[in-house]
C-alpha cells in the first residue's frame, strides 16, 4: 500500500479545512499554493500525485477543480494524527539543565535574604531560602538556549518591592530538582549581571553541604514543565 508523502500532508491539511472529508469542495492551484506555500505548479503537480495514489478524488469541469477526500487519504491523517498524539503525549514534562558548579559574585546571600523577599518565598514557595544562590555555568549552548524558554513562562512571581530607598526587581522561581536528589527552584531575575550561560538556585538548605559540592561539581537540573 502506498504511504501518505511528507510533502502531501499540507494539501490534505488545506482540504480537510474547506470541508474536502465528506464534500467535493471547489478548489484552485493557485489559492492552494498559496495556503501551502508552494508554486501553482508543485500544488497542480500534489493533487495529481494525490490523485494517482488514491487519496483524494478530482472531478475537473473547465477550469473548476472539485477535490474530495477518499476515504484511504482520511485514514492516512488519522493515523498520521494517532502518531503525533503519542510523540506528544509521551515527550518528558520536564527540561533537563546540565552544567558545572561556580562560584558567584557572593550577593545572592544579601538579596535573598531582604525581607521584602524572605515573606514572598514563605508565602509562594513555602520556606525561606537559604542565605545566597547556587550558581550553575550551562557549558553546552543546547543547554543555555533551553533556559530561553523560561523567559516567557509564569513561574510564581516574587514581586518586586522599595524599602524607600531603592527598588529590588522581581524574581521568578521554577520547581526543580539538583542531581534528582536536592529540591530547589530556578531563578530568574529582573535584575542580573549574568547571561544565559549562568543560572541561579536557591533551596531550604545549603544545597553544597547536603550534596557535597564543590567548585568545578558537574550539576544536573530537572524542572517539570506544566502543559
Amino acid at each position: 500500500m502506498t504511504e501518505l508523502k511528507i510533502q502531501h500532508i499540507l494539501t490534505l491539511t488545506y482540504l480537510l479545512s474547506k470541508g474536502a472529508k465528506h464534500n467535493f469542495v471547489t478548489v484552485t492551484t493557485e489559492s492552494l499554493g498559496k495556503s501551502i506555500h508552494k508554486s501553482q505548479q508543485a500544488a497542480s503537480k500534489h493533487l495529481v500525485d494525490l490523485e494517482n495514489n488514491q487519496f483524494i478524488e478530482r472531478v475537473i469541469s473547465g477550469r473548476n477543480i472539485s477535490v474530495k477526500i477518499t476515504l484511504k487519504g482520511f485514514s492516512e491523517m488519522v493515523k498520521l494524527s494517532n502518531t503525533l498524539q503519542k510523540s506528544l503525549e509521551s515527550s518528558p514534562s520536564h527540561v533537563e539543565l546540565k552544567g558545572t558548579l561556580v562560584s558567584g559574585l557572593g550577593e545572592g546571600s544579601y538579596y535573598m535574604s531582604l525581607k521584602g523577599y524572605t515573606k514572598q518565598f514563605k508565602t509562594k514557595i513555602g520556606y525561606i531560602p537559604f542565605p545566597g544562590t547556587l550558581n550553575v555555568r550551562l557549558d553546552k549552548k543546547i543547554h543555555q538556549e533551553a533556559i530561553k524558554q523560561f523567559e516567557n513562562l509564569e513561574g510564581i512571581k516574587i514581586e518586586s518591592f522599595s524599602d524607600g530607598k531603592r527598588t529590588y526587581g522581581w524574581v521568578k522561581c521554577f520547581h526543580a530538582k539538583l542531581n534528582n536528589s536536592i529540591n530547589c527552584e530556578l531563578v530568574l531575575l529582573e535584575r542580573t549581571h549574568h547571561d544565559n550561560s549562568i543560572i541561579e538556585l536557591i533551596s531550604q538548605v545549603c544545597i553544597r553541604k547536603l550534596g557535597k559540592l564543590k567548585d568545578g561539581s558537574i550539576i544536573s537540573i530537572k524542572i517539570p514543565i506544566e502543559s
